[in-house]
């Protein structure tokens, strides 16, 4: 049996960050991982936009400084091609007021008119009343971050496990003890970062948590070799999203059905996607459809589709951070940092109340958060 004080079961980004973490705070800390090797579920199928642009104070904050340390980290390979967010004339007053929230933090958001955001993207400008841009926003490359932050728990001391798939949990005296394919572990306090399993290894312990998969697709063109690069792009009216990768375009659409353990691509979903895809960005018609560049991948899902991070009550020593329903990627670096102050019993960074498990209990869930 391995002992150790900690143990965090998933090693997608959200798990590596705060394995780096706990490791940095002195914590002796073992990550469990079921898949061959690390950033194999969402982390690695992300398409891995960052973006600050978001109404309430918790996610501005915790991408503002992902992003922060995301820029100094070489691994990152950070590209600021910018956040472009269309929006209709019924939803402004409330992305507006989001938008001063962003700068009271500290976030460059800037509001354009139709006319020079057409400058950003070309866009059919029907039906929108404005557009806002975040110049700093980006892209990152998720499997360097997992390796980077996996590294630096390594120089902590941490030891990862691929291939081990947790088979039981069971809370013996002060201490998880974990059974796996591959041998035992126990530790007081278990972190959940099992993304879109993160239900299952909860039910695992006994209790329910509610976070669900849900499919996403990322479709994406043939080359467009003479096309000037396309920020993320998001129509709030069609919840279409685009942007360049290399001389392609990738895009998608979220299915509200789309929930559960459904695997593969979703053809019969690309044209709910390229029917408003190609009415707002009418220039996609040019580039056709490349299958074989196409992926898929889980979304982990909340009822709020707000991430449920902190100490679960009623559960002793078991520390949630999933749930983030899009958002794990962009807001990794941040989430670590809070993860091992809750371990350790400290004031977080950065107030996680609005994030908690008790708000389904205190019926105080969260308004949407502009989904992706």
């Amino acid at each position: 049996m391995a002992g150790s004080d900690v143990v965090v079961v998933g090693a997608g980004i959200m798990g590596a960050a705060c394995a780096a973490r706990l490791g940095e705070r002195g914590l002796r800390v073992t990550v469990l991982e079921q898949a061959a090797s690390p950033a194999l579920g969402s982390s690695g199928r992300s398409a891995a936009g960052v973006r600050t642009q978001f109404h309430t104070d918790t996610n501005i904050l915790l991408s503002m400084h992902s992003i922060a340390e995301y820029r100094t980290m070489p691994q990152a390979e950070y590209r600021p091609v910018g956040y472009a967010i269309l929006v209709p004339p019924d939803a402004w007053a409330a992305h507006a007021a989001g938008v001063e929230r962003q700068r009271a933090l500290g976030a460059d958001v800037r509001v354009l008119g139709l006319q020079n955001a057409q400058e950003i993207v070309p866009f059919d400008a029907s039906g929108l009343h404005a557009c806002t841009f975040g110049p700093g926003d980006g892209v990152v490359d998720p499997h360097g971050i997992t390796y980077a932050f996996l590294q630096q728990a390594r120089d902590t001391g941490a030891a990862l496990y691929t291939d081990t798939q947790v088979m039981a949990l069971e809370r013996r005296g002060e201490r998880w003890h974990v059974r796996t394919d591959r041998g035992d572990f126990d530790a007081p306090i278990l972190v959940n970062t099992a993304g879109a399993w993160a239900g299952e290894l909860a039910a695992l312990a006994g209790f329910e948590l509610p976070v669900w998969p849900a499919r996403r697709m990322v479709y994406a063109t043939g080359p467009l070799p003479d096309r000037r690069p396309v920020p993320m792009t998001f129509d709030l009216s069609s919840g279409v999203w685009l942007r360049s990768e290399g001389q392609r375009i990738i895009m998608g659409r979220a299915n509200p059905a789309d929930r559960g353990w459904q695997g593969g691509l979703d053809w019969d979903w690309l044209p709910d996607t390229l029917e408003p895809a190609l009415t707002r960005f009418p220039w996609l018609e040019a580039a056709g459809l490349d299958r074989h560049a196409s992926w898929w991948g889980y979304y982990e899902v909340t009822p709020d589709e707000m991430p449920i991070v902190g100490c679960m009550p009623g559960v002793p020593g078991w520390v949630n951070a999933c749930g983030f329903s899009g958002h794990g990627v962009m807001q990794a670096a941040a989430i670590g940092r809070v993860v091992a102050q809750e371990v350790l019993g400290e004031k977080t960074f950065i107030d996680i109340d609005p994030l908690r498990f008790e708000r389904f209990s205190h019926g105080s869930t969260q308004v949407k958060d502009l989904q992706v």
